[in-house]
């Protein structure tokens, strides 16, 4: 069997530290790491599309035990396999731990998600991918014996190549997989960016290749043709209304978490009354169902009312914050996206006259910058998944959605100071 640590030592691998311009002597490991995270990740996520196909199937009155029943089997796989923790914890040991993730916690995880995930909740698998996708790079980093930012800098590499396999975009998932961890002196994680990028972008190719999936934005949006200076005005204003709705998000949390946080006994109490609520919400209004990656294109193309709009964007934040107080997992990066595109979708329908697709990009920026504080990885990842090619006022929007947000984060390890 290849020793790692034996084959860093190689000639072929050590290049002299003394020449910057040289490449990394851990290059080939970052691509490597890259190309496994990126077959985890297709296989995962082909996997969600089938058991999520299968599961669209139920539907009408008998989504409520469909999804109850779920939650019981999301708190049993927990209950017995282990807590699997969430991305707040994968923070706090990037930030407090030098990287270092527990691969115990990854069945556990992958199963719990994967039912949380096709059954329905509203939450998408961007967590539990980073989770496991980073703790390959925390593996690698064991074997090959490294420590200090070299250890941290593969475990990034690792959660990068998480992200990008999801949103198509290895420049915005290196970005975010740095951007998220929110730290005051987030300077120092400045080496791990070219790991990250080398991981995304081996990531992307083998995650292509295997689904087939293509360069085409992943919605399909009219193009949205910039105007003049007064797009940075309304973007500014749009930036204001998606913090709004980061603020119900905030109120809607805290309530859900406080009220759920009394539930006495075993987790499969709290993941089956979880159930029961969303499968309620879902049985009324069935586009609150699953994470809103095939639902966003519906919200693109179709025609709602405005009273249907707002009940809409109210429920699929009351089921997000639902599904992430009770135990379910997942991540809320694309739900909130969703969350987004219906509050544009909603302005449209009072002001006609403007752009819808400017509309709806800028508040689904606003929206999930207020919440994940992630305004600048948030722009290119949108430019990609929407096939913006003028961004400069989404950043405006997404900017002010964050400076405008709660000052608690949602991601309670975004807030400590080291």
């Amino acid at each position: 069997m290849i020793n790692l640590a034996n084959l860093l030592r190689s000639p072929l691998l050590v290049l002299s530290r003394k020449n910057p311009f040289m490449l990394s002597r851990l290059t080939f490991f970052y691509v490597i790491l890259g190309i496994v995270g990126g077959l985890f990740s297709a296989a995962f996520w082909m996997l969600i599309e089938y058991l999520t196909h299968w599961a669209s199937n139920i539907s009408g009155i008998l989504t409520i035990p469909f999804m109850t029943v779920s939650g019981l089997l999301i708190g049993l796989i927990i209950h017995f396999l282990g807590e699997p923790g969430e991305i707040s914890l994968v923070i706090d040991n990037i930030r407090f731990r030098g990287g270092k993730l527990e691969a115990s916690q990854n069945p556990s995880m992958a199963l719990s998600s994967l039912l949380s995930i096709s059954s329905g909740g509203s939450a998408g698998p961007e967590a539990p991918l980073v989770q496991i996708t980073g703790s390959f790079g925390n593996w690698f980093a064991e074997k090959l014996g490294l420590t200090g930012e070299e250890y941290r800098s593969m475990t990034i590499a690792g959660m990068a190549a998480g992200f990008t396999s999801l949103f198509g975009s290895p420049l915005g998932g290196a970005l975010f997989a740095l951007e998220i961890l929110q730290h005051r002196h987030v300077v120092e994680y400045y080496k791990a960016l070219l790991p990250a990028f080398l991981s995304s972008t081996s990531a992307f190719f083998v995650f292509l290749w295997m689904t087939h999936a293509g360069l085409q934005p992943t919605w399909q949006f009219p193009q949205y043709v910039p105007g003049d200076i007064q797009d940075f005005l309304y973007a500014i204003l749009l930036g204001a209304v998606g913090a709004g709705i980061g603020w119900m998000f905030h109120g809607l949390f805290l309530t859900n978490r406080w009220f759920y946080s009394k539930i006495p006994g075993r987790i499969y109490w709290k993941t089956t009354l979880g159930g029961l609520v969303l499968g309620i919400i879902a049985w009324q209004i069935p586009l609150t169902r699953f994470f809103g990656h095939d639902q966003l294109n519906q919200i693109v193309e179709g025609r709602f009312t405005l009273v249907f709009l707002a009940g809409l964007i109210f429920w699929k934040t009351f089921a997000i914050t639902t599904t992430v107080t009770t135990g379910w997992r997942g991540g809320v990066i694309i739900p909130l996206f969703f969350l987004g595109a219906c509050a544009g979708k909603f302005l449209f329908g009072i002001l006609p006259t403007e752009n819808e697709s400017f509309l709806m990009i800028c508040l689904m920026a606003a929206v999930n910058s207020s919440v994940t504080k992630t305004p600048i990885s948030t722009t290119i990842l949108l430019s990609e998944l929407t096939g913006l090619y003028s961004f400069t006022p989404v950043l405006i929007a997404s900017l002010s959605g964050y400076f405008l947000s709660p000052k608690e984060p949602f991601i309670a390890t975004q807030g400590k100071e080291s």
